[in-house]
């Protein structure tokens, strides 16, 4: 009888900016003034604009609106690692990713308002559609990421999901592909502790959703989702690595949904003011503008100046969501398929004709 140990993991944690804004120095990315500036001016871009989807909502001017508020460092700090050239997945809460990809906001709203066409992305960008139902996103990208590597490109792929899409069928089947075929694939779990309203510890007894990846021989890290530098870091090293040939990562984002799972929730009924009020402390926006104030990157009038100037660009957005042209009915059957059948071609001309 032979007894031996194959071989031995662990899972590494990442944190360069603690809750104080204070940074480990010999863990802190290189990222010059300027850059610190544009991560810190696109997570308040992403703050307006979640803020005010939510005041559309409300106000009855967007029938449905999914929040990230809390997130904004989880997703503006891997996005930013990105090149034009790489592919993105988003999910139904990747507000703030498709933003720092240069996504056109009023399109986004323009989604959310029930109109389809908000996902047609601009032809100059590599950004995929919104993916509503949980997961199947992470079996696309992996084929994306596929088609980089047959064609020998040095394109990446990074796909976006929730902690409870990786108890999804989906999750483990992309994860397997990509790490079988050693794809240039980067797999971003945002673990915002609830999948709606059951917590991370009902629906996995893992410790971690990074060690999942150790079954398909894929690198993973967790990092402390509010904290955009150690965002940025780990998905700037999974990125490099990935363009280099040297397969995927997953990057478990530890952090927290400050609002509800939609407009049409009530996350008081599963979570307490308590819990709420801890993370708050916690805030990406607020520990990123301790470091900077500490650094003088950000005194009261620059940080006023970016607060009206996002708030101007998202109102404008706004205005373009609202005022965008009404759709034609005939696009009811003209892109269900690349070329109308013969009883598509008949509804057609039923609609046109009146």
């Amino acid at each position: 009888m032979v007894k031996k140990v194959i071989k031995n993991f662990e899972i590494e944690y990442l944190q360069v900016l603690d809750e104080s804004g204070k940074i480990d120095e010999k863990l802190m990315p290189k990222l010059t003034d300027k850059q610190i500036k544009e991560l810190y001016e696109l997570m308040i871009l992403a703050r307006t604009f979640d803020d005010k989807g939510f005041n559309l909502q409300r106000q009855g001017r967007m029938g449905s609106f999914l929040q990230f508020k809390g997130q904004e460092a989880s997703q503006v700090g891997t996005a930013y690692a990105l090149e034009d050239k790489d592919w993105m997945f988003p999910m139904y809460r990747s507000g703030a990713a498709l933003i720092a990809r240069k996504y056109p906001i009023h399109m986004i709203y323009l989604y959310y308002g029930g109109d389809e066409r908000g996902l047609k992305c601009p032809n100059d960008q590599n950004n995929f559609p919104i993916s509503i139902p949980v997961g199947t996103q992470i079996s696309h990208a992996p084929g994306c990421a596929w088609a980089s590597k047959l064609k020998k490109e040095k394109d990446v792929t990074m796909v976006y999901f929730g902690d409870g899409a990786s108890s999804k069928a989906d999750f483990h089947e992309g994860m397997n592909f990509a790490g079988v075929f050693q794809l240039p694939c980067i797999f971003v779990c945002e673990n915002n502790q609830y999948a709606i309203s059951v917590p991370r510890k009902k629906q996995t007894h893992a410790e971690t959703i990074a060690q999942k990846a150790i079954a398909y021989g894929i690198r993973s890290i967790q990092v402390d989702g509010n904290d955009v530098f150690a965002v940025y870091k780990a998905t700037k090293e999974a990125v490099d690595n990935a363009r280099a040939g040297k397969g995927p990562t997953l990057i478990e984002t530890f952090t927290y949904r400050q609002a509800d799972h939609s407009t049409s929730d009530d996350a008081k009924r599963y979570r307490t003011d308590k819990e709420m009020q801890e993370w708050l402390k916690k805030d990406p926006i607020l520990r990123l503008e301790k470091y900077m104030k500490a650094k003088k990157l950000l005194d009261d009038k620059y940080k006023k100046e970016v607060a009206n100037k996002t708030k101007e660009q998202v109102e404008k957005e706004v205005e373009k969501y609202e005022n965008f042209p009404a759709p034609s009915p005939e696009d009811i059957v003209k892109y269900t398929f690349a070329e109308m059948n013969q009883d598509l071609k008949e509804q057609f001309e039923e609609i046109k004709n009146g």
